[in-house]
């Protein structure tokens, strides 16, 4: 029988691991040629295949465990958990049992690791790795067998808080852990401002300063300490002078994030003591100390990362059961919304090589080698917080900013960022409440540096947002542009938003006023706005969604042989509904998208009854909103509860507004913020482009854009180039990305359906990706 290996590092577990695993190879029997692999569900038949964790916990490790399990059962394969990590492998005996498709139900919403993990020196010897191939046989190896197994295929998924490994945009639990960090600095927040104190808080990251840097991206810090950017010579007088130039501008706390391996240009440690005693002498501040520690690896893995883990432990199955004697060992990564293959070794020396830069000094090195989406946040988080607003603004541009569209957790995020890099640059920047009706009447005000302050964390429009669009009110809105001298729009919004901007560009036609520059961000819950991949707003909503069915489930805990149906926004969206049903483990989700029949119901019934058999007694069914005009949640509801009479009750729940409600998440935080600085940044460059004679004219259709990400990058699009790729009656872009991972929910919940393996990841090499775009 061949033997597969998947395992999930850990953050802290060394890298000498990957490669002694790689040293380890014994020499296994290749059963199936790819070209004999006909249907996805006999891939894996005659295989077998190992899953483990090692080194740090984190969250979603679960997921992505679940998920080698259910996938390499549904292809045939048997599975293995493999518990305490490298130590079990070496141990043997009670450590290596067969996983069932029960054996992971409960796993999706739990921190940690179930199957444990352990730090393991044996593994390193040779001895140790003999013993651990001897257990993978369940005895010893004869010359006969080393003959006829000729090789091991090995897959890595990261599991890591830090976020420490070079070739992936994000490893498993960081996004959790950013969660934890950001809910206790926003608690953290609200005492600093009552007593008017300053704060510093120690997050973890060791050797990499991800979790830090996006920490003060996402609350709008004064200062952050990474060791791969650290500060000049002479920081202690900057950043005494940038906090008293806050408190100067109005603000009442300071906020500092310091990475725990935060060091100097010399390499000597930077603690937080030092920082609180080095603002208590210089300032005389009242400032406290919060180390954050362990919590952040704790608690309920964050929608993202639970999707991330399940897409991961897919992609490796996936990777595992295509191999060839001649595939090298692998780690699957993130990249953009993409799943991408990389060749393990490298990936782990372009790792070591970071580490040995920042030995060395050569921190400009160590910054390049963690990727262009860490140097992107750098370079953000920079320009948000160490540089100056000019105090003159002549002979300046004047860009105007508006929400438009139903209300999103993030959007006021990305007006700050909008604002205060517009000043930066030496702009007049203008606020515009109430959207385009606000425009049409006038309600616009300048806004300046402090305008902005404390936004990142708000929930909601702080500017106001409606859904009413621009073209009957274009002569209000053309003298307005006139009289506030406007000569830049940013749009921050929805669908609206998007349409607006096409009736902006057909009013040029009537009104020389409406021929400026304008762009769209995307934001709302449904992630329904053509040219982009992800809307600001979205991930938000899908933690809510996520938590809620928590909840739900966890309720019926007492109560066995229950199936509840949640009804989620969207419109005719169903991003919401499949992603929260990935993220929750539903059994089922309808969707518009993906039209469905009396008999698909049934279908979904029957699978429910036979469920109820099972030790796992308990259901979820997600519909979108408006999957369809005729089977409505209630017609739903009632055909479960009569069909399920005697076997199962049902029970609905319908979220409605507390969906675009709440604090905005880490992602969309971070998210909105880019989004805002690249829209600005392009702004500037377009409204010099357009000027002439004495004034703005634009009339080109590059000039009215919306900023989305495509795949692996983040693009400026012709609103009007994207008019082909929308369905404007039910306000959806043609093609969506995320209709691709449906067939994993259907199969995470044990249906039998065909799946299509042609689209897969390819392996790539760390060097390309690296040269290539980078994305959020």
């Amino acid at each position: 029988m061949t033997f597969q290996l998947v395992s999930l590092q850990g953050c802290g577990s060394p890298l000498e691991e990957a490669q002694s695993s790689q040293a380890a190879k014994p020499r296994l029997e290749w059963i199936m040629t790819h070209e004999e692999h006909h249907a996805a569900k006999t891939l894996g038949i005659g295989k077998a295949i190992a899953v483990l964790t090692s080194g740090g916990d984190a969250q979603g490790m679960n997921a992505a465990v679940r998920a080698v399990v259910r996938v390499g059962i549904f292809t045939g394969a048997r599975v293995f958990f493999v518990h305490e990590g490298y130590q079990g492998l070496v141990d043997g005996g009670d450590n290596i049992k067969e996983a069932t498709w029960e054996s992971v139900s409960m796993m999706l919403q739990l921190g940690g690791t179930v199957i444990g993990s352990a730090r393991c020196k044996d593994f390193r010897e040779r001895e140790g790795r003999l013993r651990a191939a001897y257990n993978l046989k369940a005895g010893k190896i004869t010359d006969e067998e080393a003959t006829k197994s000729s090789y091991l295929n090995i897959v890595g998924l990261v599991g890591s808080i830090d976020n420490d490994f070079c070739g992936t945009d994000m490893t498993i639990g960081t996004d959790s852990a950013l969660h934890r960090i950001i809910e206790i600095v926003d608690a953290i927040t609200t005492t600093a401002q009552s007593h008017q104190r300053t704060f510093v808080l120690e997050v973890m990251g060791r050797h990499c300063g991800y979790l830090a840097l996006v920490t003060s991206l996402s609350c709008g810090a004064d200062w952050v300490f990474i060791p791969e950017c650290p500060p000049d010579d002479d920081w202690e007088e900057h950043l005494c002078r940038r906090l008293s130039e806050t408190r100067t501008r109005g603000s009442r706390l300071n906020i500092i994030i310091v990475a725990e391996g935060a060091i100097d240009r010399n390499g000597k440690p930077i603690t937080s003591e030092d920082i609180k005693n080095l603002v208590v002498k210089r300032l005389g501040y009242d400032t406290r100390v919060t180390v954050l520690g362990h919590v952040q690896r704790g608690g309920t893995p964050s929608a993202f990362d639970r999707i991330l883990g399940s897409r991961m432990g897919v992609e490796a199955v996936m990777a595992l059961l295509e191999g060839t004697p001649d595939t090298p060992a692998c780690v699957v990564s993130l990249s953009g919304n993409q799943a991408v293959r990389l060749p393990l070794m490298e990936c782990v020396q372009v790792t070591k090589d970071v580490t040995k830069a920042m030995e060395e000094k050569k921190f400009d090195e160590a910054l390049k080698l963690r990727g262009r989406s860490f140097m992107n946040n750098w370079e953000v988080y920079k320009l948000l917080a160490h540089v100056r607003p000019p105090v003159s603004k002549s002979g300046s541009h004047t860009v105007a900013v508006m929400n438009v569209g139903a209300p999103a957790a993030g959007m006021n995020a990305a007006v700050r960022s909008t604002v205060r890099i517009g000043l930066i640059q030496g702009n007049r920047v203008l606020v515009v409440h109430d959207g385009f009706e606000g425009l049409a009447k006038g309600q616009i005000e300048e806004a300046g540096w402090s305008y902005v302050g404390g936004w990142t964390g708000q929930g909601g429009s702080k500017l106001g947002t409606k859904r009413t669009l621009p073209k009957k009110s274009f002569e209000q809105i053309s003298a307005n542009i006139t009289k506030f001298n406007i000569q830049g729009l940013v749009i921050i919004g929805g669908f609206e938003a998007y349409t607006g901007g096409l009736e902006l560009m057909e009013g040029r036609k009537q009104f020389d006023e409406l021929c400026i520059p304008f762009v769209v961000i995307p934001a709302t819950v449904s992630n329904n706005v053509p040219g982009s991949d992800f809307s600001v707003g979205a991930d938000t909503a899908l933690n809510t969604i996520c938590t809620t069915c928590d909840r739900i489930k966890q309720s019926a805990a007492g109560t066995k042989r229950r199936v509840f149906i949640i009804e989620t926004m969207g419109g005719y969206c169903g991003y919401l509904a499949t992603m929260a049903g990935l993220a929750a483990g539903a059994d089922a989700a309808y969707i518009f998208e993906e039209p469905f029949t009396i008999r698909d119901l049934q279908a979904n019934v029957e699978h429910l009854v036979q469920k109820m058999k099972t030790t796992v007694k308990r259901g979820l069914v997600l519909r979108n909103e408006k999957c369809n005009e005729n089977y409505t949640t209630d017609f739903i509801f009632n055909l479960y509860s009569e069909e399920g009479k005697g076997i199962f009750d049902s029970r609905k729940n319908v979220l409605g507004h507390m969906q675009q409600g709440g604090s905005p998440t880490p992602f969309d935080r971070n998210f909105a913020t880019k989004m805002g600085a690249k829209a600005m940044n392009w702004m500037s460059g377009k409204i010099k482009e357009s000027y002439r004679n004495g004034r703005i004219f634009a009339n080109t259709p590059d000039s009215g854009c919306v900023l989305g990400m495509r795949k692996r990058a983040l693009l400026f699009q012709p609103v009007t180039e994207l008019q082909g790729q929308t369905d404007f009656e039910h306000r959806i872009p043609k093609e969506q990305w995320w209709l691709k991972l449906r067939p994993i929910l259907k199969i995470l919940a044990k249906y039998e359906i065909d799946l299509d393996t042609s689209d897969h990841a390819h392996l790539e090499h760390i060097t390309r990706k690296r040269s290539g775009e980078g994305a959020v």
